[in-house]
This record gives structure tokens, sequence and C-alpha cells, in this order.
């Protein structure tokens, strides 16, 4: 199933999309779909049903700006990324390094989120 959408691209977008378009052989809506497919990642069910940042209170988004992922996951990442890197993951191991990149990736919108609205709500300065 799809959805169709109209949008405004900035000209030098749309031109790098359709020079990149012509090099690759292909259509301009394909690559701008496969542009947005690859550079969006997935969110979680859990994550998606979590309150916007907007709408906590200044003590929990204060909390969210400390978020970090849980020790054993942020070791068992580590060493999931330089057994990668090694080429050395065993067969399961890339279904667990991708879910704890999803982890990691979404904990850190969730931080960023945090940060950006405590700034916006004057709890913490900007950085400069």
């Amino acid at each position: 199933m799809s959805t169709q959408i109209t949008i405004t691209l900035p000209d030098e977008f749309f031109q790098r999309a359709e020079l990149f378009a012509h090099l690759a052989n292909r259509d301009v809506a394909s690559v701008l779909v496969d542009t947005l497919l690859y550079s969006i990642p997935p969110v979680s069910k859990e994550v998606a049903n979590l309150e916007p940042v907007s709408t906590l209170s200044d003590q929990q988004v204060m909390a969210l700006t400390k978020l970090q992922m849980q020790p054993e996951q942020d070791a068992r990442l580590s060493e999931l990324l330089f057994k990668q890197q090694a080429d050395s993951l065993t067969e399961f191991e890339p279904e667990e390094l991708q879910a704890l990149m999803q982890i990691y990736q979404e904990g850190l919108l969730r931080k960023a989120t945090a940060l950006s609205e405590a700034v916006k709500r004057g709890l913490i300065e900007p950085l400069s």
C-alpha cells in the first residue's frame, strides 16, 4: 500500500535529485522515495506510543536530557560494533546489532528532543 503526497522541494535539492536520477538512469520520484526510505529510520511501537516531549513536565524533560542506554546494552553494542568492524559477527548477531542500534538511535532522538525543549522552556542555556 502506498500514500501519495505533494511536497514542495527547494529548487537546488530537486536539481540534485534530478541529476542523480539521470546518472542512475532512474526517474526522480523513485530516487526521492528511496532517499526517504533510507534516511528515516524505523521507529519501534514502544517509542511511537510515548508521550510527546512537549507535553511533559519540566522535571520529566530534564530527566530525558540525561537519558542513556542501559550499561549492559551499551557494552553489548560496543562489542558488536567492534565485531562488525572485524567482520566476525556470528549468524544471529547482525539482528541483535540492528536492535541495539535502533534502541540507541531512538534514545538519542528522544534526548535531543528533550534538550531542545529544555532550551525552549529556559530550563537550560543554549550552547554557544
